[in-house]
């Protein structure tokens, strides 16, 4: 397909970036592989970039033993294997702030030594109090640790006399179900009020999704169009070559709709069709988010396969690879009825949206890497090209790529130079990569900023989280009282029959997979 290159004018209409204040990060699981593969060296990108204060530290809590150096040489190692550019006077300097203590979670004792620690290194580093406690931990653990904080007085600020900038982050999941969800918000609530909450999707953090806020509101070329009235359908996909890996224990009781869909999709979703907020503050933004997901229609449970699909891989090849089934990988069931894929039909109740199907796709062991946003505008009206012969012409389509390249492509038809009539299909491509000559930041880095300085526009409200899982309940309710199993598909290819069928039936079809994707 031919491709237009685009070019920037007004580079800098506003570059602003908030230099984050005296901070210290107290991380709960800092032995864990989501510390030393994202964190760690997230935190030292914002260091290395001057985006975090003199006084900042970092004490990590965990349960393996390891003294301040040994925790040092560890993330050393992590960072360097991560980092494509570093500087070793930053890294030097970067690594003489990070600290660990460890115990047992469940263990009141080791919060009063975390306590104790945290009193001395204040000292030494002159913070006072400002601190973000970051779990990264299993889910399980979040309200233990929650418990202890406050009984301990390192939280609960509203319960002591001092002013106190405490902050707490929460990784995804936010509770299995609607029930578990309600009663997480209420344990984490009786500690931590809202504004000092802060719950992680780092989907929100890529480029590329921020992107879609700018996209549509700083332009007036999309909004008239960004309706019923021309789009025809919307469609989400987030694709992995991977499996489980490592996680099977997990995912086993977990599955694609909770691991991927309930926060990662509908998020996405919200953002591309929640209307315009009054501000770019965070809770106008999810305020139109939240709005937006109550709009979304409920599912008829006697109807469900009309709307839902659900797949299970089994062994396959991925790049000419044989790989496993997932009823063969370590830690699964061996009669699990886990699903790996999910596909869905959607619409929005609301005037600009009506009639308007979203197409939602996400499974493991497919043959590409690739998350997108696709918006198909509907057909011209009418061919006057019918009389040579065109009597359909392509749809144009707004692709919206997260992953694995971050950019943007509209694709549109044009006269080709020679014959009379000689049309193509063109694609005006946007890469982030190829245009800015940098490569992407991790989306940890914008998100950690963001904690820090605190501002909440990326991260997730409680009810928020509560009405997805209010969507989303019911289904899982059904998969969990229907005996049969899920949809088998081998792994390294693109679809299945029943996930087709779900588009097919309304006359459309899935985006290519391995066509999809930014030139660079």
């Amino acid at each position: 397909m031919p491709e237009i290159k685009p070019t920037i004018d007004n580079m800098e209409i506003l570059c602003a970036e908030t230099v984050a204040g005296p901070n210290a990060l107290v991380v709960f699981g800092a032995s864990g592989d989501l510390t030393h593969r994202k964190l760690l060296v997230s935190i030292f990108q914002l260091f290395a970039r001057d985006l975090l204060d003199d006084r900042f530290y970092l004490l990590g809590c965990g349960r393996k033993k390891f003294s301040d150096e040994e925790f040092r040489k560890k993330a050393e190692q992590s960072i360097r294997e991560n980092s494509d550019f570093l500087s070793s006077k930053d890294l030097d300097a970067f690594i003489s702030k990070l600290y660990y203590i460890d115990g047992d979670y469940n263990d009141a004792n080791f919060y009063r030594r975390i306590k104790t620690r945290l009193v001395e290194l204040e000292q030494k580093h002159k913070v006072y109090k400002s601190l973000v406690f970051y779990l990264s931990v299993p889910p399980f653990l979040y309200t233990t640790i929650v418990e202890h904080l406050g009984s301990s007085e390192l939280a609960c600020p509203k319960k002591l006399a001092t002013k106190q900038q405490i902050k707490l982050v929460v990784e995804k999941p936010f509770g299995r179900d609607l029930r578990s969800a309600v009663e997480l918000n209420n344990s984490i609530s009786r500690c931590f009020d809202e504004p000092q909450i802060y719950r992680i999707d780092h989907y929100l953090g890529k480029e590329t999704v921020q992107n879609i806020l700018m996209l549509r509101f700083a332009n007036t070329i999309f909004e008239p169009i960004w309706n019923r009235n021309y789009i025809d359908n919307v469609q989400i996909t987030i694709a992995e070559t991977q499996g489980v890996e490592h996680r099977a224990g997990y995912y086993d009781t977990s599955g694609a709709l909770r691991d991927i869909f309930q926060n990662h999709m509908l998020q996405m979703l919200a953002l591309v069709a929640m209307e315009s907020p009054i501000s770019f503050e965070a809770d106008h933004i999810r305020d139109e988010k939240v709005k937006l997901l109550r709009s979304i229609r409920a599912f008829d449970i006697n109807k469900l396969d009309d709307f839902f699909v659900r797949g299970q891989y089994g062994p396959g090849s991925i790049n000419g690879k044989k790989v496993k089934g997932y009823l063969e990988e370590s830690g699964a069931r061996a009669n699990s009825k886990t699903e790996t894929f999910v596909a869905a039909k959607l619409f929005i109740d609301n005037w600009r949206w009506q009639g308007v199907p979203f197409y939602l796709r996400t499974g493991k062991r497919l043959p590409a890497k690739d998350t997108e946003i696709a918006i198909t505008f509907k057909k011209v009206p009418y061919s006057m090209f019918s009389s040579v012969g065109i009597d359909e012409l392509p749809p144009n389509v707004l692709v919206l790529q997260i992953q694995p390249e971050e950019g943007i492509s509209l694709s549109f038809q044009a006269k080709r130079p020679g014959s009379k009539i000689c049309m193509s299909t063109l694609n005006m491509n946007f890469s982030y990569k190829s245009v800015f000559l940098v490569d992407m930041p991790e989306a940890y880095q914008r998100l950690l900023l963001d904690c820090m300085v605190g501002d909440q526009t990326l991260f997730t409200r409680q009810d928020d989280v509560e009405v997805s899982w209010q969507l989303l309940t019911p289904i899982l309710q059904a998969w969990e009282q229907d005996e049969s199993a899920p949809h088998k598909y081998a792994a390294g290819s693109e679809s299945f029959a029943e996930a087709d069928r779900l588009i097919e039936a309304d006359d459309r079809k899935w985006r290519k997979i391995l066509e999809s994707g930014i030139s660079q």
